[in-house]
């Protein structure tokens, strides 16, 4: 305990003890199985949908585990300017342009898909292809 206040300055003494229970109370494995199984069928519903979602020439990311995959948008795409029009067709990404360190890649984009359902993730990419229409 001590070892731990020292690495981060202590985190909340409820929020350990409600870990703790749920360790001991819980069956881990069995729940990160149910969430895998969940996980992977997202991603899946989302690797099935970017073909024709986004603009010909995207390349993207097939994750073996994580919760995002990574789209590199072909030249000529800021996906950083492309959110505005993303968001007025009520959906969102997260710009990849802030994650690099050195030059950024305007066409970049962090898509997650562990928040919602397969079929929300369709509607979602049926949205954004959509932004993608000029």
């Amino acid at each position: 305990m001590i070892a731990k206040q020292a690495a981060d300055l202590h985190t909340s003494t409820i929020d350990q003890a409600a870990a703790a229970r749920y360790l001991r109370d819980s069956d881990l494995d069995a729940h990160v199985a149910v969430m895998r199984a969940a996980y992977r069928e997202r991603r899946d519903a989302m690797l099935e949908g970017l073909p024709g979602a986004l603009p010909e020439g995207s390349r993207w990311s097939r994750p073996e585990g994580g919760m995002f995959l990574w789209v590199s948008l072909p030249a000529g795409h800021d996906a950083t300017a492309l959110l505005k029009t993303a968001v007025a067709h009520e959906v969102a990404y997260v710009p990849g342009a802030p994650f690099f360190c050195g030059e950024p890649d305007p066409g970049a984009m962090r898509l997650s898909f562990t928040t919602h359902s397969a079929d929300e993730i369709r509607e979602g990419l049926r949205r954004l292809a959509k932004a993608f229409v000029r």
